[in-house]
């Protein structure tokens, strides 16, 4: 028989493992798989990522735009117009004119033109029970005969020189009455003297011609008439009730 002769020093050579071509064996396999599972539909198509990523972007933008105080994301304002369409009417006045506020002028603060003086009875206006005008204020009192001033407002002279300071009489009262030459037709007409050509001077309403006042009230405060003194509606029937015939008439400058 034959032994296997043995020589001292040697070993059987130790085995490596080929990095390479385990790497190259799991990128096929890998591929493979990639494959066969996208055939049969198992993988997410291009749409549904981009769908997936819209809805990720979408709702990272939710988180950073918060909405700011006092101002309604868009569900509120379509709830909020749902409410308003199916609530009452609007409540709010229709203007009276189209030039004017809507707000009813009982409630409308008015701005007058400034008064110098204030609303204090002029000095030297007299005693007793009177109506007390003056030209250069373009204001009236009412006066009773404890010297108090019942009432006081603005009102529109006469552009002209044609009115003297002084103590006059009330002499005549029209409920109705027409401007000189047909210039228009005012209310609460209480006359207390006459002008140079001869026309009554007195309190009465703004004038209203073809319809339209010829001023407005705003302007009261400023000298726009021929002769009269124009007053506010409300004004001038105080003025009528409180001025019968006989009653004093003080003109101060």
């Amino acid at each position: 028989m034959k032994h296997a002769r043995e020589v001292a020093g040697r070993h059987r050579a130790e085995v490596r493992p080929r990095y390479g071509r385990i790497t190259v064996l799991g990128t096929s396999v890998a591929v493979t798989l990639i494959a066969v599972a996208g055939g049969f539909g198992m993988l997410p198509s291009g749409g549904e990522r981009t769908v997936a990523a819209t809805s990720l972007t979408s709702a990272d933008r939710a988180t950073d735009d918060t909405t700011s105080p006092g101002t309604q994301a868009p569900e509120d304002v379509s709830a909020a117009k749902v409410e308003l369409e199916a609530g009452s009417p609007a409540t709010e006045e229709p203007a009276a004119d189209s030039a004017r506020s809507a707000t009813p002028l009982t409630s409308q603060k008015r701005a007058e033109p400034a008064d110098p003086v204030g609303t204090a009875l002029p000095a030297s206006s007299g005693t007793g029970r009177r109506i007390v005008f003056s030209e250069i204020r373009q204001r009236v009192w009412l006066v009773d005969s404890a010297n108090d001033v019942l009432r006081t407002y603005l009102a529109s002279g006469s552009v002209y020189d044609n009115l003297d300071p002084g103590t006059y009489e009330v002499f005549s009262r029209s409920r109705w009455a027409t401007g000189v030459d047909d210039s228009g037709t005012m209310e609460y007409f209480v006359r207390f003297t006459h002008g140079d050509a001869g026309a009554a001077i007195g309190f009465h309403t703004i004038p209203v011609d073809d319809g339209e006042p010829v001023q407005t009230l705003r302007e009261l405060g400023t000298p726009l008439s021929h002769g009269c003194i124009r007053q506010k509606r409300s004004d001038a029937i105080a003025l009528w009730d409180f001025a019968p015939i006989g009653t004093t008439v003080v003109v101060t400058t």
